[in-house]
């Protein structure tokens, strides 16, 4: 059998609603490529309902609930293709989502990770948090993205329509050649959820390839179907999945500092959650950079063994060089457009 060019591959625990509602379309829009479920130890019955109503649909098992970076892991491994694409199960994909993403990558082979554009589902004319237009970080490793910053989400009225390189590419929908993302190590098992295609990314950007978005193709995302926006699992995910990331990928000069300087920053927005009620929120942040001091002899020693990998330099192209958190909270930058395109390194 010869190797598809490109193969869907949805990860999916217990969202059995999902691919009810959403796995048909799916399947007739990313026609000729092959669709693929990996469930990750599901309890809902997805299992039985995708061999019931979907035998048409390879279904790979893992016996356990990895998250998203080892679940991926695992059943990429078992997967043949030039081009992987990681799809979230809470997606509606559009017609021809896929075409426009494989013709820019086949233009340039140093493209190793492309984005959609990603709007909101319930509210179809505006950006959606995970991915946006294209996401970016700044000089402390803080992510935001081209129609977000924060919480604030832009309306789209194809601002953003430019297919272009950003830093990273959203996990909700991640178009990676599968020979540069098993380079690179693939993600990362050891974040469980949240941040690990920043990460990845910006692995792949220090092994010398590029990141874009192509906006040409769009699909509609709910977002949070695994964990949601005001759970104190995914406030501990994120913020000890960031320091991780800023401390496995940055440049030596200055790391130590922003380490220091993101540390204060992360006490304020602790304590910013205690005065506002959610002491849950409070802890998960405390817990987060306990276990971020516990894991940091493990991610020195995997900072070293990338860094005397052969084609391996650190990198800050691609990086804004401002502070992300005094903009939005103190000089009320809300929208992209509003940072300083100066700020962007080369």
């Amino acid at each position: 059998m010869n190797e598809p060019r490109a193969a869907v591959i949805i990860l999916n625990f217990n969202g059995k609603y999902f691919l009810e509602t959403f796995l048909p379309d799916i399947i007739r829009h990313s026609l000729p490529y092959p669709v693929i479920v990996a469930d990750n130890g599901s309890t809902d019955g997805s299992v039985a309902f995708m061999e019931a109503h979907h035998p048409e649909v390879r279904l790979i098992k893992n016996n356990d609930n990895f998250g998203y970076a080892e679940g991926y892991n695992r059943a990429l491994s078992q997967i043949k293709a030039q081009y992987y694409i990681l799809l979230n199960s809470d997606v509606e994909v559009t017609d021809k989502w896929i075409d426009p993403i494989l013709l820019l990558m086949n233009s340039d082979s140093s493209i190793a990770a492309v984005q959609p554009k990603i709007l909101d589902y319930q509210k179809r004319n505006t950006f959606e948090y995970a991915g946006a237009s294209g996401g970016f970080i700044d000089a402390f490793g803080y992510p935001f993205c081209r129609g977000r910053i924060f919480n604030s989400l832009e309306s789209d009225h194809a601002q953003f329509n430019d297919a272009r390189e950003v830093f990273w590419a959203t996990g909700a929908c991640l178009f990676v050649r599968s020979d540069a993302f098993w380079q690179v190590g693939g993600l990362d098992n050891n974040y469980f959820a949240h941040m690990e295609e920043i990460d990845l990314c910006w692995r792949l950007k220090n092994f010398g390839y590029k990141i874009y978005v192509e906006p040409a193709s769009h699909i509609f995302h709910i977002g949070g179907g695994t964990l949601n926006k005001l759970s104190k699992r995914k406030t501990f995910l994120n913020f000890r999945n960031n320091l991780t990331t800023l401390t496995k990928n940055h440049p030596p000069q200055y790391l130590f500092l922003k380490v220091l300087y993101r540390m204060v920053l992360d006490g304020v927005a602790a304590f910013k959650f205690l005065f506002e009620g959610q002491p849950k929120h409070f802890f998960a942040v405390l817990r987060a950079h306990i276990n971020f001091y516990a894991w940091l002899p493990r991610i020195l020693i995997e900072r070293k063994k990338l860094k005397n990998t052969q084609g391996f330099k650190f990198t800050r192209s691609g990086i804004y060089r401002g502070n992300i958190v005094f903009d939005y909270f103190i000089r009320h930058k809300r929208m992209f457009e509003d940072l300083q395109a100066g700020f962007f390194q080369d």
